[in-house]
């Protein structure tokens, strides 16, 4: 799709960790044996009021710019529609499981281009207030900040949120919308940022990335297809070993050739459909470890 038709990237609009932290909205995530405090989204939209206006209220302004929005609410029902066993991949013959974080699962499931992540302080000045606000858009493949806008809106007699964040984020919207859509416009010529990894099982017979196919290493193979199907052959292998490669800073096209969006598991698997053609017949496996970073296993389906 061409980036003359000026198309828009899709957003959805989340608290910030540092808001849920705050008001009490957090929620403990075993990831592998460690436990992380992540935040608990469902339950800030259920118990505040003023966050899901405050969100709506963002929406509204940026669907006023023409931006196409994913709505948080409706993505959570989604996931929590989802059976659990889903919520766990595992492999068919060794149970080796990898789990996603609830940030990492909401992400793939609503698929936005850019996080739009807002908090606010309410500032009580006699009997006026006033909003100091922050708003962050965050890549949400990469994780990286591509636009921001902060300040504290003028003292008002009103008590209500949405309006008194309407006022003190108005004059700062059209250069954060065009941050957003010029960070958009360098993902359509240059691609989208994303991790791969590769693995091989521990019980992978015969195989690692150091075995030869017609005198060439399977790493030497992986690399030359990377080259091959990356947008302007961009791509950093920053980690190799004959058991694991990991490549960052992956740009990988945004739609495929059909039109449809590309992300990052998407892109995954058709290195893996390469790899278990002839010559190679390497069965493989793909794990999603979020929206921009996929894990490819080498040697068990």
């Amino acid at each position: 799709m061409a980036a003359g038709q000026a198309k828009k990237p899709k957003l959805m609009v989340v608290p910030s960790d540092a808001w849920c932290k705050e008001h009490g909205y957090t929620q403990e995530f075993d990831n592998q044996g460690t436990m992380e405090e992540v935040a608990d989204y469902k339950a800030a939209l259920l118990n505040n009021k003023d966050l899901n206006n405050a969100i709506s209220k963002i929406g509204i302004l940026m669907a006023d710019r023409g931006f196409p929005l994913q709505d948080l609410q409706q993505t959570i029902k989604s996931i929590n529609n989802v059976s659990a066993e889903d919520r766990l991949i595992r492999s068919k013959t060794s149970g080796a499981a990898i789990q996603e974080s609830p940030l990492d699962r909401l992400r793939r499931t609503a698929k936005a281009d850019i996080i739009l992540e807002l908090d606010w302080t309410v500032n009580a000045m006699g009997p006026k207030q006033s909003i100091t606000y922050n708003l962050r858009g965050l890549d949400a493949y990469s994780n990286k900040q591509v636009a921001g806008a902060q300040g504290t809106g003028a003292p008002s007699f009103s008590a209500e949120v949405p309006l008194l964040l309407e006022e003190a984020v108005q004059n700062n919207m059209d250069n954060f919308c065009a941050g957003l859509q010029q960070h958009f416009d360098d993902l359509l010529t240059n691609g989208r940022e994303v991790v791969i990894d590769i693995r091989v099982f521990d019980n992978a017979e015969g195989i690692d990335l150091e075995t030869e196919y017609d005198g060439y290493e399977l790493t030497e193979i992986i690399d030359n297809w990377m080259a091959e199907n990356t947008v302007n052959h961009r791509f950093n292998k920053s980690d190799a070993t004959e058991t694991m490669i990991l490549f960052d800073q992956v740009r990988i096209p945004l739609y495929k050739l059909n039109g449809m969006p590309q992300d990052t598991e998407g892109f995954t698997r058709e290195l893996m459909r390469y790899l278990r053609k002839a010559p190679y017949n390497i069965p493989c496996k793909v794990i999603n470890r979020g929206l921009g970073r996929c894990l490819l296993v080498l040697g068990e389906k």
